[in-house]
């Protein structure tokens, strides 16, 4: 299971953008009402910036800021002591530290604290302090599509006469290809609201082409 105590197994950072854009096309498929989405991605958060986010909108939440340099996860779960910040941050690169050390990161707060680099791979400065809760969320980037068909089976669709999530249409999104309109019907029978969702992709920048297919 990735943790602080096991992040070596965590995917470097080209790939881990790649997941976090799929979790987010797949949410906004699964939910086009954002309240009950758990994953959004933006790909113009600041000057060379993106931003994933992570939201159970129960006090947990999870960021991830890619920048040229790598990328640097910021985590938080409630009932959790939070670390030093400073001893949490003694050596994160320069390239990291507005993103940990300024807002929204200060106002929501740190549990556990992650980066990359392509020099020296993936490093915390307190692997496995204690504990920090970062099971419960790094386990989403295993980069496996069964992680995500298994837990959205379950929170978007117990309790509906929704059909089950085609586990190959998942994994056609976390492959990063082309989303097409038959690609979206193994996510959801009946999609409500198509031009939303086209506003949905171009904000996440993820390609798709629904051409003329009905």
């Amino acid at each position: 299971m990735i943790s602080t105590r096991n992040y070596a197994t965590l995917p470097d950072a080209p790939t881990l953008q790649r997941i976090c854009k799929a979790l987010a096309v797949l949410d906004a498929i699964n939910s086009q009402e954002w309240e009950y989405r758990y994953h959004t991605y933006d790909p113009t958060w600041g000057m060379g910036e993106e931003l994933f986010e992570m939201n159970d909108g129960e006090g947990d939440q999870m960021l991830v800021l890619f920048r040229k340099e790598g990328c640097c996860i910021n985590g938080y779960l409630e009932g959790y002591d939070q670390p030093d910040k400073a001893e949490l941050t003694r050596d994160l690169p320069e390239a990291f530290k507005e993103f940990m050390l300024g807002e929204p990161v200060s106002s929501i707060g740190t549990t556990f604290c992650l980066w990359y680099t392509p020099e020296a791979g993936w490093q915390t400065c307190l692997p496995g302090h204690g504990e920090d809760g970062s099971e419960e969320l790094l386990y989403i980037f295993d980069n496996k599509p069964e992680t995500y068909t298994e837990w959205a089976n379950e929170y978007f669709i117990e309790e509906t006469d929704r059909n089950p999530i085609a586990l190959g249409a998942v994994a056609h999104i976390y492959r990063g290809e082309v989303l097409t309109k038959e690609v979206v019907r193994g996510i959801i029978d009946e999609l409500e609201d198509w031009p939303q969702l086209e506003a949905d992709l171009q904000e996440i920048g993820y390609p798709y082409d629904f051409g003329s297919e009905r």
